[in-house]
């Protein structure tokens, strides 16, 4: 198993600057994807870049949404021989010390998609836990199962090689609506799932949320309906090859 950390990142370089220090412990490369930042936190990356040897900085030419630069930090990863990815926000809401459990979930299966399952403080919004509690219940129906606690944690551990079989045969949203439906879409593909509790700090100094309350709502949403009409689409045919693969009775009995 090889792996590296992969960070989606806009605008918060300086945050993102803390979160580098301290990864720097743990002693695995690190791929963080902009999206489309200014010019003032480019050049901070630049600097960090320098500064870090075992850094590497994507530039995405637009602020396509995290999404996209996920997508594009696997795919980056990939290329350079990793089979797994260490997913880590990049403003500091992740309690970093979690990382070695993480990693120990990963090695214990390297198919696993290893999710955060988060513990929040009393900084969190009461309208996002609220929310979050919606895409909850949207994705134990749209799973049948409640393999997957909380689908918009992005602190995860992510086998590569399934992740490009998602991304790779399906098109999936490119801003916040990306985390859940990649989760989703994990589980239908019958990758197994491991959890891992881990604390979460809503509002660090300097923080910024990229979460727009009405877009990003709308586009999960608009997901989880798509998704639905996905899942009453295939169930038919799901069942059907179940049935066939299954012995019958009167089969079961012969000798």
């Amino acid at each position: 198993m090889s792996t590296c950390f992969i960070i989606p990142h806009f605008e918060h370089a300086e945050l993102l600057t803390g979160v580098i220090a301290a990864l720097e412990r743990f002693g695995l490369p690190l791929i963080v994807v902009d999206d489309g930042s200014g010019p003032a936190a480019k050049q901070r990356l630049a600097e960090l870049a320098e500064r870090y040897g075992w850094l590497e900085v994507v530039y995405r030419p637009a602020n396509d949404g995290k999404g996209a630069a996920l997508k594009t930090g696997y795919r980056r990863a990939v290329e350079r021989g990793f089979t797994h990815g260490l997913q880590v926000d990049a403003d500091q809401q992740h309690d970093l010390d979690d990382v070695p459990k993480f990693l120990d979930a990963m090695r214990r299966d390297p198919s696993a998609l290893v999710l955060g399952v988060p513990m929040f403080d009393a900084s969190v919004p009461k309208a996002r836990l609220y929310g979050r509690q919606v895409s909850i219940a949207m994705v134990r129906l749209l799973t049948l199962s409640r393999a997957i606690p909380d689908p918009l944690c992005g602190f995860r551990g992510v086998p590569l090689a399934a992740a490009l079989r998602v991304i790779d045969r399906t098109t999936t949203g490119d801003r916040m609506d990306f985390d859940p439906e990649f989760a989703i879409r994990m589980q239908w593909q019958r990758t197994p799932i491991e959890r891992i509790q881990t604390r979460i700090v809503y509002d660090p100094d300097g923080h910024v949320s990229h979460f727009l309350l009405v877009r990003d709502n709308v586009l999960l949403s608009l997901m989880y309906t798509r998704l639905a009409f996905t899942m009453l689409w295939t169930l038919p045919s799901s069942l059907g090859h179940r049935a066939a693969a299954a012995p019958s009775a009167l089969e079961s009995r012969r000798p």
